[in-house]
């Protein structure tokens, strides 16, 4: 093996260490900060949005319960009036 296929073959190996190093530091930096920002979501106590869902859904129908009972409250009242 020649002297520049050895320098060659060295320079390889550590620009693959080095990549692989960088890789695991990436890594760990993810790590890091996907952590960090569940306990920042975690203290904000946020609203699942399977909850908001949930809860709007249900608001709406009550909305519209509230609507009818509404019209037939006006509707005895006008029967009411003509007794």
């Amino acid at each position: 093996m020649s002297q520049s296929s050895k320098i060659f073959d060295d320079l390889g190996r550590l620009m693959n260490d080095a990549a692989s190093a960088a890789d695991g530091v990436r890594r760990e930096v993810e790590t890091a900060v996907r952590g960090q920002m569940e306990r920042v979501v975690n203290d904000l106590d946020l609203v699942k949005r399977e909850d908001y869902d949930a809860l709007r859904e249900l608001v709406t129908i009550q909305g519209e319960e509230i609507e009818a009972l509404r019209k037939e409250l006006d509707a005895f009242k006008r029967r009411k009036k003509t007794s």
